[in-house]
């Protein structure tokens, strides 16, 4: 590793040996129980070790009240040096004036070569991040529940409500999720599940062209929590509590994306596996997933001659091919790499997420609001959508 930083840095202006005692600050995703945390925190580390910088890093695990937190301290002026973030969405708008292009970089920095990635490229025509992250989402299962309980692995929505049905009788949680604070994955699939393709992809101008797959895809969330899917204080819990539900077995499934993957304990990785969303009312045909985060680097660090060379030279070390591999690859292996190497090599079609399209407040709206308010019957799905798409949701 040691040996890499140095091959990185000396591809830099001579000025960058002369910035020894900058302090920069980072902020990412690379956190918790996320298994590329340790390896992000030993980059930076490698990163001071080599050059005499020193880097704050404010990484968080990614939720709503993270990436609020990051709009917000670009809103008041309070920005990172570099940072991991999302990437060709709404979440990436507020703050793109506030980044400094690849290309900008390169021209800069020539003998660097930054990649150019054409799956990040924003409506301005720019390239802002360099990918280190690909992803997908699916349906989590604990494959020796189903054996202990004989129940069979979903392949349909029906299948997947007989599971539902046989473990909530076995006393196990079938579904481990929060209608609280994570309902995203949930939310998305639950959509996915009625929507062909093409209608998963639409975005609608006003309430009037939302597909009628959508409203059907809302109203499976409230049949699921009806059945008794969920935990008993789905409403009032937290992602990290049902999350552990499923690790300890305690949970038959949830619906989750690839870095949930990297939390599996490794004694758990041959009992678990990760499916496509059963289909469900002629939905199907495609898995969520693409590359949708990368990292930046922000005006305030290029701007400030005192800064700039170390900060490219920290984002040129963290985006370095073995570097951003060892971030992007999943460190998992048996039945759960298996399963995961099907869902991604059957996708048929890769589309992005919903919610990534949406404007912040009707994000916010939809998945926080209207999903607990939809599974306990206080919404209907199709007031739901009424509201989301009020807020201009894809304007």
């Amino acid at each position: 590793m040691k040996r890499l930083l140095l091959l990185v840095l000396s591809l830099l202006l001579p000025a960058v040996a002369l910035s020894e005692g900058v302090t920069l600050r980072t902020v990412s995703c690379f956190a918790g129980v996320d298994a590329a945390a340790v390896s992000y925190a030993e980059l930076l580390r490698a990163y001071e070790q080599n050059t005499g910088n020193v880097v704050e890093d404010d990484s968080a695990t990614s939720d709503e009240s993270w990436k609020a937190r990051v709009l917000s301290d670009f809103a008041v002026g309070d920005e990172p040096d570099v940072l991991f973030f999302f990437a060709c969405s709404a979440d990436s708008t507020p703050i793109l004036r506030k980044m400094v292009p690849i290309a900008e970089i390169n021209a800069a920095y020539p003998d660097l070569d930054l990649p150019l990635s054409e799956a990040l490229r924003e409506e301005d025509g720019e390239v802002y991040a360099i990918p280190a992250r690909p992803y997908y989402e699916g349906l989590f299962v604990n494959t020796d529940l189903f054996e202990r309980c004989g129940v069979a692995l979903p392949e349909t929505w029906e299948d997947l409500e007989a599971a539902v049905a046989a473990f909530r009788a076995a006393g196990i949680v079938p579904i481990a999720a929060s209608l609280s604070d994570i309902p995203h994955y949930l939310a998305e699939c639950a959509v996915l599940a009625c929507a062909t393709p093409e209608e998963y992809a639409a975005r609608p101008a006003d309430r009037g062209d939302v597909p009628a797959s959508w409203v059907e895809g809302m109203a499976l969330i409230r049949r699921l929590y009806a059945l008794g899917a969920f935990p008993e204080d789905a409403l009032n819990t937290s992602e990290a509590v049902t999350s552990q539900l499923f690790r300890d077995k305690r949970a038959a499934m949830q619906f989750d994306g690839s870095w949930f993957a990297n939390s599996i304990p490794e004694s758990g990785m041959d009992t678990t596996a990760v499916l496509p969303v059963p289909p469900a009312n002629g939905g199907g045909g495609a898995v969520i997933g693409g590359v949708s985060m990368g990292f930046y680097l922000t005006r305030r660090a290029w701007d400030d001659p005192a800064r700039r060379d170390a900060a490219v030279g920290l984002l040129a070390w963290l985006t370095a091919p073995d570097n951003a591999a060892l971030l992007g690859t999943e460190e998992i292996s048996g039945k759960l790499a298996e399963s995961a190497r099907a869902l991604t090599a059957d996708a048929g079609r890769m589309l992005g997420p919903l919610q990534d399209a949406m404007n912040k407040d009707a994000r916010e709206t939809w998945l926080l609001q209207c999903v607990p308010a939809v599974a306990d019957g206080r919404m209907t799905p199709e007031a739901c959508w009424d509201r989301v798409m009020g807020m201009g949701a894809f304007e």
